[in-house]
């Protein structure tokens, strides 16, 4: 080494610093591919001297070789350093170290360095190179790397003995594999942040998960995703070309995204060393293992396959080089010192590091002054090796290194207060992967700054601190990684299938199936449906086709366990809903459909792929079977009138339209076929369950709640299907027993109908109880109030009876429909009823007796009473002296009246008028004439002949024309008053009785 003060780079002489014969003496260079056992090799040589150390190229890396040493001798054996960690043992003897942080002025007897093909990188290649050049052991020095450093190797170390290991497996090309369709245990290779991401995304939707191995992810991130993918919880490792650096791993298949890649200055092709490098991590120790493209990678040529296959690739010409035998005399002789040229032509000098650059920003800023001695410059370069590992702007970083200097020269410590203030920023574990990442990578610093001697005040203080936060920061940061790229359910079930040995899975009664705690989905009858992923955060709510494919295997014996059951259930274990689905314990199992008659619908059994063949055809057979006895069974009477062999003619047209109508059929629509059925078949007719009504023909037992829910469901299949309004409501009515509810104007008329209710006005009333109370009214219709006052022994009026054959309404009435009012009068409009209506005076009609106050009015001739009568002159004269008397006395009355009232209208105010609503039917009828019901009712009872039978003569004809009477010369008088029996009209009615008597 030449020190000089010029600014003139200088030319180094490998023979000024290692002679010939020293620098191969006792060494060897372990060359070969990947899976040739020369890190083994290497451990294997240094556990047999007394002290030793090797060298990786990955903090990764040394720690799983620190694992491996410490399972080998004690613990406190061994040491472990690298920039950001260290574990030193007061009595160390073995030595596992990142190739940077290898100690320098240590005399061991064995040391290695591992991956020295890492000597052509033109950020760390000057470390590996001077590793090379002058790390060696007292008793044995192992150089392990590619074969195509064998001529460089031997260039610079001439005399080197070189030990080629050839590798313990084949490699074979598999072309090109969609993503999904790689196999299982397969590595696939990325070279960016962003295709790591969006690789594992797509991987954990149809494969269940992937583990995610990058540089950029710290050591115990990537240690934690190495583990899921070792243990089986996920077959695939989505990695960048870290995975080249030596991680050991069980991969069978590498799979290369893209064949470029940017190395931080361009991008550019992969070459077939580097594509060596990677794809030899399929295939572990005596297995063989494949390689090949996927993605958008285009297949590899011809030559490029073969050159992989059998390991032949460039030898390396070129190592990168630095001059390391630097001059602290001052910063500008240090940088001077750093611009030194190699003379040798297989070395080159390194491109300008960050390192040196942060030294030239500091220079010209003017930071460096304070270095005044060769302590302090050597201070300032240590400082400036500070790793950038943010990756932030120069200037950011050459702000954090001046600090620190600054620091260091001014207090001989790192400031505790600004450190402290860094540090718990970072201490934050929320966030996602990026924002984590970028923190860990912050903390890094501060935790090589932890790991530097002498730096700090309490340096163990900040060593546990840095690396506590780091540590809970990389375990988020796998958990985030987790979350979102692996589907931890897939993963089960596809190892599930793989690993017959596992654990079975569990069913809940709610049909939740749990296999190694994790919820797989849920099953319902036949069907399985895989649950939803939902975790907030970065994972997405997919589900992925590999696990329901697993899961589909995995449940189908329980499904045809399910089916093997249904076929020997009961009867009533199997249940049909309004929504056409048939349920067994709860849960769907199948759907009905329209069939080519509305009795026979058809059943689809809702059932997976995994219910097929005999176990399928049995489980249609069984529901078939089911439903047949159900229709045949609750619409019995029904059913039996579709073909009625006691029935002929039009009753058999009749029952017929009844058995279409499922059981309630209007009475207007058939009145001319009613009309034509003689006594002996509606005999017959009412043998087989009918009923005759006011205003139906219907079927009183099939007007229960379980009959009307089914036919229900059979009319609507046909008519609109299902889910239209009214289908799944009107059932639950039903069941509740109300006899009368509002309608919904959405829901079809007929929906009603059929489940047994006729709509009127804007309430539907249950078929039964329109009966019933017709049943009530027919009497109040029938009572003739002024037969009944004329009557010698009037009888009582049945309650709610009216004048001229009218009836009010009455509390049995609207409790029997469950409404009044307004809701009640539309009722009775919608059946044919009018509503007279009239304010309500003292002068009242006790139509029980026949009484009636005195009327004043002069509204009767008394003379064309007595001529209509026949009545003497003498009686007339009479009748009118009394009717005479009688007008004065109620003329005195009506003045005594008329005083009581003046005389207390001060006192207290008019009480509001009264009304009565008495109620008629529309058509007019004679005051003995019976409603159309009560006809049939007698005619059932026998009463008479029918029209068009014998002797069916009637004896007043007139009845049935109120309007006129047979012949049709005259109408009918209208009917007259009734007369109160204390008044001078009830004598007159005497003396009429008198004349025709004789």
């Amino acid at each position: 080494m030449h020190k000089t003060a010029s600014t003139m780079p200088k030319q180094s002489h490998i023979s000024h610093t290692m002679g010939a014969t020293d620098a191969v003496r006792n060494t060897k260079a372990v060359l070969g591919p990947t899976n040739t056992g020369k890190t083994h090799y290497a451990i294997e040589r240094m556990l047999a001297h007394r002290t030793g150390m090797i060298g990786l190229p990955l903090r990764l890396l040394a720690r799983e070789v620190y694992n491996r040493v410490c399972a080998r001798v004690p613990k406190n054996d061994v040491a472990l350093v690298t920039g950001e960690e260290r574990i030193i043992p007061k009595k160390a003897r073995y030595w596992i170290a990142t190739v940077e942080a290898m100690p320098q002025n240590m005399v061991l007897d064995f040391v290695a360095i591992d991956e020295i093909q890492t000597a052509t990188d033109f950020e760390r290649g000057h470390v590996f190179t001077h590793r090379l050049l002058k790390a060696r052991g007292t008793h044995e020095t192992l150089l392990l790397g590619a074969q195509t450093m064998g001529p460089v190797i031997s260039a610079l170390l001439p005399g080197i003995e070189i030990i080629e290991r050839p590798r313990l497996s084949e490699l074979f090309y598999a072309g090109s594999k969609k993503i999904t369709r790689v196999p299982p245990r397969s590595a696939i290779i990325a070279f960016s942040a962003q295709q790591v991401y969006a690789i594992a995304e797509l991987v954990r939707r149809e494969r269940g998960g992937a583990a995610i191995v990058m540089g950029a992810l710290s050591p115990r991130t990537r240690n934690a995703q190495v583990e899921l993918y070792q243990n089986g919880e996920v077959d695939i490792l989505v990695a960048t070309d870290a995975i080249g650096m030596g991680l050991n791993l069980d991969i069978q298949h590498v799979a290369f995204s893209s064949d470029t890649k940017f190395d931080g200055r361009q991008t550019r092709p992969l070459s077939a060393a580097e594509m060596g490098q990677i794809a030899g991590r399929a295939g572990r120790h005596t297995n063989d293992g494949t390689f090949g493209v996927t993605s958008h990678a285009p297949l590899l040529d011809e030559e490029m396959v073969a050159r992989l296959q059998n390991h032949e690739f460039d030898p390396v010409k070129i190592l990168q080089w630095r001059n390391s035998d630097l001059d602290y005399s001052s910063p500008l002789n240090l940088r001077n010192s750093l611009e030194i040229i190699p003379d040798h032509k297989r070395l080159t000098r390194v491109p300008v590091n960050i390192d040196q650059r942060t030294l030239e920003t500091l220079m010209s800023r003017g930071n460096a002054h304070p270095a005044n001695s060769r302590a302090e410059t050597d201070l300032l370069w240590q400082c400036c090796q500070i790793p950038d590992y943010r990756g932030i702007s120069l200037n950011q970083h050459a702000d954090i290194v001046s600090q620190v200097f600054t620091n260091l020269i001014d207090t001989g410590n790192v400031n505790n207060s600004w450190l402290q203030q860094q540090v718990n920023f970072c201490d934050n574990m929320s966030g996602d992967i990026d924002t984590l990442s970028n923190r860990i990578k912050q903390i890094r610093t501060w935790t090589f700054l932890a790991n530097k001697k002498d730096w700090l005040n309490d340096q163990k203080y900040w060593q546990h601190l840095t690396t506590d936060i780091e540590n809970r920061l990389s375990d988020a940061l796998h958990e985030r990684l987790t979350r979102r790229f692996v589907d931890k359910r897939t993963s089960i079930l596809i190892r599930h299938l793989r690993d017959k040995r596992m654990t079975t899975p569990e069913i809940s009664p709610k049909g939740e199936i749990t296999l190694e705690g994790q919820l797989i989905g849920t099953i319902e009858g036949f069907r399985f449906k895989l649950a939803k992923g939902d975790k907030a955060g970065d994972q997405i709510s997919t589900n992925s086709k590999g696990a329901e494919a697993a899961a589909a295997t995995l449940i189908a014996p329980e499904i045809v366990n399910r089916a093997r059951k249904l076929a020997a259930t009961p009867n009533d274990k199997i249940v049909l809903t309004t929504d056409g689905f048939l349920r067994w314990k709860g849960e769907i199992i199948a759907e009905l459909t329209p069939g080519d008659d509305i009795f026979s619908p058809r059943i689809i059994v809702l059932a997976d792929q995994s219910l097929t063949g005999p176990d399928l055809d049995h489980v249609q057979d069984r529901l078939n079977m089911w439903l047949k006895h159900l229709i045949n069974t609750q619409l019995e009477q029904i059913i039996a009138l579709r073909n009625p062999v006691e029935l002929e003619g039009a009753a058999r047209g009749v029952a017929f339209q009844l058995s279409e109508s499922f059981g309630i059929l209007s009475r207007q629509k058939i009145a001319n076929d009613i009309k034509g059925l003689d006594q002996e078949l509606r005999g017959k007719m009412r043998r087989l369950g009918i009923r005759f009504g006011a205003y139906h023909i219907y079927l009183p037992l099939t007007l229960k709640p379980a009959p009307r829910e089914l036919a229900l469901i059979l009319y609507a299949l046909k008519h609109g299907g299902l889910r239209q309004p009214g289908v799944s409501d009107i059932p639950a009515i039903v069941l509740s027993g109300r006899t009368s509810f509002e309608i919904n104007p959405e829901v079809s008329r007929s929906l009603y109908e059929v489940a047994g209710f006729k709509v009127a006005g804007k309430r539907a009333v249950r078929v039964d109880i329109l009966e019933r109370l017709a049943d009530i009214i027919r009497p109040l219709i029938s009572f003739d109030s002024e037969k009944n006052a004329a009557s010698t022994n009037p009888v009582m009026a049945p309650e709610g009876a009216a004048k001229r054959n009218g009836f009010e309404v009455t509390v049995q009435m609207t409790s029997l429909l469950g409404c009044a009012g307004d809701d009640f009068s539309e009722i009775l409009k919608s059946l044919g009823y009018r509503v007279e209506r009239k304010e309500i005076t003292e002068q009242q009609t006790d139509i029980s007796t026949g009484k009636q106050t005195p009327d004043t009015k002069e509204s009767s001739d008394v003379a064309d009473l007595a001529k209509l009568d026949d009545a003497s002159p003498k009686e007339v004269e009479k009748l009118k002296a009394d009717t005479a008397n009688l007008n004065e006395t109620t003329m005195s009355l009506e003045k005594l009246d008329e005083t009581a009232q003046s005389s207390q209208k001060d006192k207290e105010e008019a009480p509001e008028p009264k009304f009565e609503e008495i109620w008629f039917p529309v058509f007019k009828r004679n005051q003995n004439h019976a409603p159309r019901a009560s006809q049939d009712k007698r005619t059932d009872k026998g009463e008479g002949k029918n029209s068009h039978g014998k002797n069916s003569q009637r004896k007043n004809p007139t009845r049935q024309f109120p309007n006129k009477n047979r012949s049709g010369s005259k109408p009918n008088r209208p009917r007259e008053k009734p007369i109160d029996p204390d008044s001078p009209f009830a004598a007159l009615a005497a003396l009429k009785l008198q004349g025709n008597k004789k």
